[in-house]
């Protein structure tokens, strides 16, 4: 069963069995929203892209977005770059896996961000989600939707953290603006 998280809602991740998850997909969705032009409603691709920073502490060690699809421990891995979205409420438009027992001891967060490459307003975006799945069967574990549309152009979705032996999951549902994640950092940290 999946929980809907509102904004600074933290799940742990351990599964009803007790064991604790060893890989989770961070999927994105989106839709970009129909506008009405001269000649009926219209839309204009958007291209949303997610991505994953992974901190240590305070300090980013690594990132794996469109541009570096593999962590380099290999542990993160972002399924490629969709320029357009679609899926909306369905699946996942784009995919960051991570595989928590490879995650290497130091990294102690990874941050999940998503940004209008193109530059649109979340105005322009509609049915937007951030979900985490257990990679190992499906299940969906948590989901976030970003309500509201606004005028930025990123959002810092949530992020996964070392809670104890296990790892908890928080949504964050912070808007920001920037084009790349490179952009996002400062408003990143303030959430570590």
């Amino acid at each position: 069963m999946s929980v809907n998280l509102s904004k600074g809602q933290a799940i742990s991740l351990e599964k009803k069995d007790g064991a604790t998850l060893t890989a989770v997909r961070m999927g994105l969705g989106w839709q970009a929203a129909k506008r009405r032009g001269l000649f009926g409603s219209r839309t204009r691709e958007i291209d949303l892209d997610a991505s994953a920073v992974l901190f240590a502490g305070a300090e980013p060690k690594d990132v794996v977005f469109f541009r570096h699809l593999v962590s380099d421990d290999g542990s993160v891995r972002h399924t490629g770059d969709n320029l357009v979205g679609g899926a909306g409420q369905g699946g996942d438009d784009e995919a960051i896996l991570v595989d928590l027992q490879r995650v290497p001891v130091h990294i102690d967060q990874i941050v999940f961000t998503v940004n209008s490459f193109t530059g649109q307003t979340f105005h322009e975006v509609q049915n937007a989600f951030c979900r985490l799945v257990d990679e190992t069967n499906g299940q969906e574990l948590a989901r976030y939707t970003l309500a509201g549309g606004g005028e930025y152009t990123a959002q810092i979705m949530a992020k996964v953290h070392r809670s104890g032996s296990g790892w908890t999951m928080t949504a964050i549902g912070a808007p920001a603006n920037g084009r790349t994640f490179q952009d996002l950092m400062p408003a990143i940290v303030s959430h570590l």
